[in-house]
């Protein structure tokens, strides 16, 4: 996969230098999924569940208007995760098995990344 993209990204080189640089730059980032096992990467690879999740949450804000705390917010958003979670787990529509998560290697295992502050720095 790793080849693929930066054949990708040296064909895109001469007419696009600029492309092609923040291509290399990003492999690691936008190709992070591969660190999960194979079964994992069609639902890692979209947002579409986080982006529910989220709508969901401005959804519930909105009705209620003004929180009086970051405790309100937390208790707020914590229990429609939950509600989310419930759905999953009584629909039947589990995510990721225990076994499959099993396969995740820890981080420590992982070919380390630079941070944003190195990065900045």
């Amino acid at each position: 996969m790793k080849v693929r993209w930066d054949d990708l990204a040296s064909s895109l080189a001469e007419r696009f230098p600029r492309a092609a640089e923040l291509m290399i730059e990003a492999r690691e980032d936008v190709l992070a999924f591969r660190h999960f096992p194979p079964q994992h990467w069609k639902k890692v690879w979209s947002t579409n569940l986080l982006e529910r999740v989220n709508e969901e949450i401005k959804r519930r804000t909105r009705v209620v208007g003004i929180l009086p705390n970051d405790a309100a917010i937390e208790r707020l958003v914590g229990a429609v995760l939950l509600e989310q979670d419930e759905h999953w787990q009584l629909e039947g529509r589990r995510m990721f098995s225990a076994e499959s998560m099993a396969e995740i290697p820890p981080l420590d295992q992982l070919p380390a990344q630079p941070s944003l502050l190195d990065v900045t720095a």
